[in-house]
């Protein structure tokens, strides 16, 4: 009988402790091999030393020859496990500062996605130092950064959303596969950028795809070899030589610019070959019962032949392209036409192949960012798949969440609250104090569904919801550049959030302190009003304040809204929240206790003071 599953943080230290202590026996390997090398080169030297002196007869440097070629393959060999071994060190060095929530700071920030006009991206820190696409992402390739950030900004229809479920559910724990992706291409930190591949491959072919050229150009290569071996060799006469540089001088300067401008843009995507080609033969490798991972293949071995089998190809003709660049061989590439020859291999494979770089691209790109969601389930094995449910025409939206909390929050620090919007309850209007929680409630709701909308798991006992476009006002900022203030700033985002509700999904509004840049009166009819708007267009939300009269809104709305808040304790000069939402109106303040908190002058409230404040809790 199999017992409770083995948590994540465990299984990490145990295997980055395996890894460290491979990592150190490769370590130790690696500099025996050096010595040893050095050793039999000394060797070689005092042996060579000695033939030279007719000591000894120059057979003998064979031995020291053939050891040092030996040591030499067994060192290289050495070398690429101990590239790898540190790999796998720094993934689970960062898988386990993920579990024990020191992960911030490492991994990719995303902040090359950040859109100011998006309707949330800024609002619930989807990018960015912290961020959520920095504890998501696991990505080597702008493919799968791109892909993740697309599923984070662009909500997903329930069929989508339930496919991308049941392929991360198949995917969560097989952590080898993760870990071999994690090994692939160059170093652990590298992000290589993809997006010029599908564009190279894409272009109007350069070179004629006539072989003719390339023939001509094979023989005139072959002539010049010829020649100058018979000439240097066998005394043939020079001109023969003279003859077929000539020809080959003429040829190739019909094609010089077109064969600089295919060589000049094969160079820029050499880089991300090798680690493409790896991806992609992992998941050709991959068994997948998950509909949505064996569509994979199925794109892949669209072509008749395997992906990763082209790319290695290409990647095989780009190493002989940058060949040329070997002083000694520079020569001989010249007399053999190497680039020209080479273009046109390079053409070729473009001809056949550059037109499914995009489609190899974009499943290496789903298959990162699934990756990416799935090392997230497994991390966090208490956080559900959210029911994601279809809504008939004229229902009203739903939002249900059970036991609520922030993923970006640490374990030991998150609380947890439950709330349900829905025909009964469309709006709730949150007070409280500064600093009580109000504004977190929004952005723990938000990134949830965002994350439910991409496939992943949510924070949560449990959570159910239709499909929802969201907006929030939550990081609104003035802008001295653009001479906007931020009263301007926000209804300018608030005129965003109104147009959305003209779309196919309900809207899921945000609002923090609503209108807070205005005064009092304009405030409340004002903020009234666009509650009333929203609810109207079948929109549902949650709207903060801190300001009380702002709560009597709820009565101007109706049935639909209803008042919860945070409350806080001043207990001897300190101020205590334990951010649990209650129903009803707040019943405190703590402005003044703050400000005197940090020494300013503030004097008591008086008893006048104390009506006014209770009548606008009435």
């Amino acid at each position: 009988m199999a017992g409770p599953p083995i948590p994540p943080q465990r299984v990490y230290e145990e295997r980055l402790e395996a890894r460290r202590g491979a990592l150190e026996a490769l370590e130790r390997r690696h500099a025996h091999l050096s010595r040893a090398r050095l050793a039999v080169f000394g060797v070689g030297v005092v042996l060579g030393i000695a033939a030279l002196r007719d000591v000894l007869p120059g057979w003998w440097l064979l031995a020291p020859a053939v050891a040092f070629a030996g040591l030499a393959g067994w060192h290289d060999r050495v070398l690429g496990s101990l590239t790898r071994c540190r790999r796998a060190v720094a993934f689970y060095e960062r898988g386990l500062a993920r579990v024990t929530d020191r992960w911030i700071g490492t991994g990719a920030e995303g902040t090359l996605f950040t859109d100011p006009a998006h309707p949330y991206a800024a609002d619930l820190d989807l990018f960015g130092r912290g961020s959520l696409f920095q504890l998501l992402s696991s990505a080597r390739l702008a493919a799968g950064e791109s892909t993740l950030a697309e599923w984070l900004l662009e909500p997903a229809a329930p069929p989508e959303v339930r496919a991308r479920q049941a392929a991360v559910s198949e995917l969560r724990d097989r952590l080898d596969l993760r870990e071999r992706l994690a090994l692939l291409g160059g170093e652990i930190t590298a992000w290589l950028d993809t997006s010029s591949l599908s564009a190279w491959g894409s272009q109007p072919l350069l070179l004629p795809p006539t072989a003719a050229p390339r023939i001509v150009a094979t023989l005139l290569g072959a002539a010049n070899v010829a020649t100058l071996v018979a000439g240097l060799a066998y005394g043939a006469s020079a001109v023969w030589f003279l003859v077929a540089a000539g020809l080959s001088v003429a040829f190739t300067s019909r094609w010089r610019e077109r064969v600089r401008r295919v060589l000049a843009s094969a160079n820029a995507p050499a880089r991300a070959l090798h680690l493409l080609g790896g991806v992609l033969e992992l998941v050709e490798s991959e068994p997948f019962a998950a509909p949505r991972l064996a569509r994979l293949h199925q794109r892949l071995a669209a072509t008749g032949d395997t992906a990763s089998h082209r790319i290695r190809r290409l990647h095989v003709i780009i190493d002989l392209l940058q060949s040329r660049q070997n002083q000694f061989f520079a020569p001989i590439a010249a007399l053999l036409l190497w680039g020209t020859q080479l273009a046109w291999v390079i053409e070729g494979w473009r001809r056949r192949s550059g037109a499914h770089l995009g489609e190899w691209l974009a499943v290496v790109g789903e298959f990162e960012a699934l990756c990416s969601l799935a090392g997230y389930a497994y991390e966090h094995p208490g956080d559900p798949f959210p029911q994601i449910v279809e809504r008939s025409p004229g229902e009203a939206p739903v939002l249900a969440a059970e036991d609520l909390g922030h993923p970006l929050i640490p374990a030991d620090r998150v609380v947890l609250n439950s709330m349900r919007l829905d025909e009964g309850t469309r709006v709730l209007l949150v007070s409280g104090s500064n600093m009580s929680g109000k504004s977190t409630l929004l952005r723990t709701v938000g990134i949830n569904v965002v994350l439910a909308q991409a496939g992943a798991p949510v924070r949560a006992r449990a959570l159910r919801c239709c499909p929802l476009a969201v907006g929030g006002t939550l990081r609104i900022q003035d802008s001295l550049q653009e001479g906007r203030s931020r009263f301007y700033a926000e209804i300018t985002r608030l005129r965003l959030i109104v147009d959305l509700t003209g779309g196919d999904r309900p809207v899921l509004f945000l609002l923090d302190e609503l209108l807070a840049g205005t005064n009092s009166h304009d405030r409340r009819l004002g903020a009234a009003a666009v509650v009333r708007g929203l609810v109207d267009r079948g929109a549902i939300g949650l709207v903060t304040t801190h300001d009380l009269a702002l709560a009597a809104v709820v009565a101007e709305i109706g049935a639909h809204a209803r008042n919860v808040h945070f409350r806080d304790e001043f207990v001897a000069g300190e101020i205590r929240f334990d951010y649990k939402m209650r129903p009803g109106v707040v019943q405190t303040s703590n402005a003044l206790a703050l400000m005197r908190a940090v020494g300013l002058d503030v004097p008591e409230e008086r008893p006048a003071d104390r009506d006014v404040n209770h009548t606008a809790r009435e």
